[in-house]
């Protein structure tokens, strides 16, 4: 849930049983809807949208389907559950069903326990949970049809393990790395920002080190902002609300565009970005204060992939019609290729 802006008072703190998000409360400006979306059955959805073009609707559709992939493309898809228990309850499985990835990224799982699901493990054969240490809170896990041929846990050169449980993991394909986080929030009033920081720092050397042996893709809940398009009331948020402050956006920006200072460092692409360069599109909407129906959001969820990777994307879109399950929608991609 969202912890308070410092200087806001719509704002709800974290409670020892919920993990961070954010929100906004500011008007948005019109843009252009996602080209890809869920076919939704008339009888759940009223297919009104906000001014942002995405879809308004409260609570999950009964009746899903999507396109079908691409030809020769694996599918992935990540998705902020905010809380297994409780998005099972509210259509979870229907989402998975209807999407039916090839690899599947859940984070702020807020399990305690490896989950004893038969319906997810015959659909994913190869499940990794990363759980925290402390209960109920954020939870990591990547849920797989292909067998990868290592699995990792942690971030290397960290100083706290014990702060990166439930927060990552890393899959070793042939071809490829893949990456789940559900990196952490700057925290109320900013208070974890130093802790964000530490994060960025040692998160940014790992993802270069993979990529010196092979591509990766890297998705999941990112927690920040990358710029003004990506949230509501950009200019109040600035430097106030976790998730859109200068030391967070430079360091997701440094990851995706090095400094010229650092030679030899490779590139990232922000792909839903790059095939939607102007679309203000959002993946997080609070269930507080009307914030879906008004269109008030954050686009916190990411593939972000290895600049030689993007010429085989064939689509990245956001699932804007999947909200109910949790307060984001999912993201997914097809990529040509064996992993």
């Amino acid at each position: 849930m969202p912890p308070k802006r410092a200087s806001s008072s719509k704002r709800k703190a974290i409670s020892d049983s919920e993990d961070e998000d954010h929100t906004a409360d500011a008007s948005l400006t019109k843009t252009s809807s996602s080209k890809k979306k869920a076919k939704v059955s008339p009888s759940t959805s009223e297919n009104v949208v906000s001014s942002s073009g995405q879809p308004t609707n409260k609570v999950l559709p009964v009746h899903i389907s999507f396109p079908e992939r691409h030809t020769g493309t694996l599918r992935l898809a990540a998705f902020n559950v905010c809380g297994l228990a409780a998005s099972q309850k509210k259509g979870f499985s229907l989402y998975v069903a209807a999407e039916d990835p090839d690899i599947l990224v859940l984070t702020e799982t807020k399990v305690n326990n490896e989950p004893v699901d038969l319906a997810l493990k015959n659909r994913f054969p190869h499940c990794y949970w990363s759980i925290a240490a402390k209960k109920g809170y954020s939870g990591t896990a990547i849920l797989s049809k292909h067998q990868p041929l290592s699995v990792d846990y942690t971030l290397p050169g960290h100083p706290d393990a014990s702060s990166v449980k439930g927060r990552i993991i890393t899959l070793e394909f042939e071809n490829h790395y893949v990456i789940g986080t559900y990196v952490p929030n700057a925290g109320t009033e900013l208070k974890n920002l130093d802790d964000k920081n530490e994060w960025n720092l040692h998160f940014t050397k790992y993802i270069r080190d993979l990529d010196k042996v092979k591509p990766v893709i890297w998705t999941g809940d990112l927690n920040v902002a990358p710029t003004e398009i990506d949230l509501c009331n950009a200019k109040r948020n600035w430097n106030k609300t976790p998730g859109y402050t200068e030391a967070e956006t430079t360091a997701y920006r440094n990851i995706l565009n090095p400094p010229e200072s650092e030679a030899d460092v490779p590139k990232f692409i922000d792909v839903w970005r790059k095939l939607h360069p102007e679309d203000k599109h959002f993946t997080y909407f609070s269930y507080r204060f009307n914030c879906r129906q008004k269109g008030i959001g954050w686009r916190l969820d990411m593939f972000v992939l290895s600049e030689r990777l993007v010429d085989r994307v064939k689509m990245c879109e956001i699932r804007s019609e999947i909200y109910g399950a949790s307060d984001h929608c999912p993201l997914t991609m097809e990529i040509e290729g064996p992993l």
